[in-house]
């Protein structure tokens, strides 16, 4: 599924740069059984491969392809980064490398202590304040970056069966980076996405994944978060 030859950017691919791990496949998943071709992005092609294979099992009707992650950064206009914090810095300099001018980087990433040998209910301190905003400091300066898909459960989304009635929380400082995110998320059925303002407001995002983690293990479920009061139209 993967390829040598030098490949033209794609605007309607999408890479998912972790895919095999919980979020990244079920993400993947997700995106593919509403029609969006992806392109996945591993440590080493073989990798990638067999993560390709084991979600065409999924998703027959889904168009896969595979790469390693600054090749797959690379062939798209939109990169989704959902590894771990361990990883995060390394793989992002690889990105940089690679990543045309303009491309939108939605990150997932969070600091969760689980990263350094800790719990994964604790979150680790991060200079720049939050993994997104280590994550602007690392990327390239040209390409837009949006933070994202924190509170979602990675087994919920694994799981075609499982209905989503689920809000994805969106910080960036432009607000038409965060309507493209947005865009492509909620064509997830069960996915609202709300703009939660400023890149900074991820420092609160990202701790919602630890308290989620604790919960969800309290009352063995898969809980997200749902956010009442708002507009019909969130994106006007």
């Amino acid at each position: 599924m993967s390829t040598n030859a030098v490949q033209p950017v794609s605007s309607s691919r999408v890479a998912i740069v972790g895919a095999s791990g919980a979020l990244g496949f079920g993400l993947m998943v997700r995106l593919a059984a509403a029609g969006v071709p992806i392109m996945i992005g591993s440590r080493e092609v073989s990798r990638a491969d067999e993560t390709a294979e084991r979600a065409a099992e999924i998703v027959p009707e889904g168009d896969f392809q595979g790469d390693e992650n600054a090749a797959a950064g690379g062939r798209v206009t939109t990169v989704i980064l959902c590894v771990p914090f361990s990883a995060q810095a390394h793989t992002l300099a690889a990105l940089r490398e690679t990543m045309t001018e303009g491309s939108l980087l939605i990150d997932a990433t969070v600091p969760l202590a689980a990263a350094v040998g800790g719990r994964p209910t604790r979150m680790v301190g991060v200079w720049q304040g939050s993994a997104a905003q280590q994550a602007r400091e690392l990327a390239a300066t040209a390409v837009r970056l949006v933070s994202a898909l924190h509170t979602v459960s990675a087994a919920a989304l694994a799981d075609l069966t499982t209905p989503l009635a689920q809000d994805v929380l969106i910080c960036g400082d432009a607000r038409a980076d965060k309507r493209e995110a947005a865009a492509l998320i909620g064509r997830i059925e069960g996915l609202r996405c709300v703009d939660c303002g400023r890149l900074e407001h991820s420092r609160t995002t990202e701790a919602l994944t630890a308290l989620l983690i604790a919960v969800n293990s309290r009352y063995k479920t898969r809980a997200g978060v749902r956010l009442t009061g708002l507009p019909n139209n969130l994106w006007e």
